[in-house]
């Protein structure tokens, strides 16, 4: 098996350099959209166009460089194909040929599996042919099935989804992220499209596989993750990752989507236009590292704790404290500003211990992360005749001393 992972390991290396000695290496700079770099102080420096890490449960954006320039991207485009198969509730288990065209794209250039013309695979293994070693002939043929009988049909579905989440930077020609002026995305809209598609079992058990058998209906091909991260013995494996899918051409240069998680922990990182094939692992490891090490949950809200005042009816300088009923916890580390506001009633003339009379929302970055009802910590009765009467008398006295 180790033999074979080499072996591979060899060929991506002998196709990423081919790739880019036949398609020139033209980057269209028309793409980019220039943008400061963003990170809070002490996050690392990778060496990319562009880059960025994002909370993978709330989107937060923790750091990066460039995040918003429009660039091209390569097979990562192959994420956004999952996502729509998905999102349609497609049946993984229906079988589906593999026409003429799609099997073309089993050539030198492109990486492939090697798909045959009329090939019968199932969705499921032409999906995980699409984002395990990348097969450009298995998204073709995929798409063509999925978009009846058209790729174009498929890919507008691609632009429909893009625009559906929101994605300014984000358009797609093709489904293979092969070279074009009309397919670009950026750092985040990628990441946001990758959050989206973690949702999906199907998809983060695909992802995460060192490697795969697909079946057709007279053989069967082995294939190994081009995501190094999760190949075990690779080199590049690391521990807590979870996925996601690599890239490479001549405009967009070498590129990686990964996650990782450990504990309540999990980030995404893209990085696009790394310095070098090897360093693309590298730097997605840096900045998933740098995640787990200066972020971490912890609670914001803390059970207990007063958050309000009231003041007792008709007992001058008597108050009753509101505390968090429960905890809440979020995101906390360098650059994240939180804030917390507590809502209140006024105090009812009596409450019992424990009596919700408010609330505490908290945010981070501006977006709600949690919210804990604010109650009365010690119950008290309500106010005697004679603390009405002192409490009248005392206002009355003011009033004469004020005039």
């Amino acid at each position: 098996m180790r033999a074979r992972m080499n072996l591979v390991k060899v060929a991506a290396t002998f196709i990423t350099l081919l790739t880019l000695l036949v398609l020139a290496p033209v980057s269209d700079r028309s793409l980019a959209q220039e943008s400061e770099s963003q990170a809070p102080p002490g996050a690392p420096k990778l060496d990319a166009g562009s880059w960025t890490l994002i909370d993978a449960d709330t989107g937060l954006y923790l750091a990066g460089k460039d995040p918003d320039k429009r660039v091209a991207i390569a097979s990562t485009t192959k994420i956004m194909v999952a996502l729509v198969a998905l999102d349609e509730g497609v049946n993984l288990d229906e079988q589906a040929t593999v026409s003429e065209d799609a099997a073309s794209y089993a050539g030198s250039i492109y990486s492939n599996i090697g798909l045959y013309p009329y090939d019968r695979v199932s969705v499921r293994d032409l999906l995980t042919a699409t984002l395990v070693p990348s097969g450009t002939d298995a998204v073709y043929a995929l798409t063509e099935h999925l978009g009846d009988g058209s790729v174009d049909e498929f890919v507008a579905r691609m632009n429909d989804k893009a625009k559906e989440l929101g994605l300014e930077n984000t358009r797609f020609e093709n489904p293979a992220g092969i070279d074009a002026r009309g397919n670009y995305s950026s750092a985040n809209d990628l990441a946001k499209i990758t959050k989206e598609a973690m949702k999906y079992p199907e998809f983060r058990e695909i992802v995460s596989r060192p490697e795969a058998t697909i079946s057709t209906q007279d053989r069967e091909i082995d294939v190994v993750n081009t995501n190094l991260l999760v190949v075990p013995n690779s080199g590049y494996d690391y521990g807590p990752a979870t996925g996601v899918k690599t890239g490479t051409s001549a405009q967009a240069g070498l590129c990686l989507v990964a996650s990782a998680q450990s504990d309540d922990e999990s980030y995404i990182a893209v990085v696009l236009d790394a310095a070098g094939d090897l360093q693309r692992f590298e730097a997605a490891t840096t900045a998933l590292e740098y995640g787990f090490g200066e972020y971490e949950r912890e609670p914001l809200v803390e059970r207990g704790d007063s958050y309000a005042k009231l003041d007792l009816p008709y007992r001058r300088g008597e108050t009753v404290k509101l505390v968090a009923d429960r905890d809440v916890s979020a995101l906390a580390g360098p650059g994240l500003e939180v804030e917390r506001r507590a809502t209140n009633e006024e105090a009812p003339p009596s409450a019992k211990t424990k009596r919700e009379l408010g609330t505490v929302a908290v945010s981070v970055e501006g977006r709600n992360v949690g919210s804990s009802p604010l109650v009365v910590e010690k119950g008290y009765e309500a106010a005697s005749l004679w603390q009405k009467v002192t409490y009248w008398a005392g206002g009355l006295k003011r009033w004469v001393l004020s005039r």
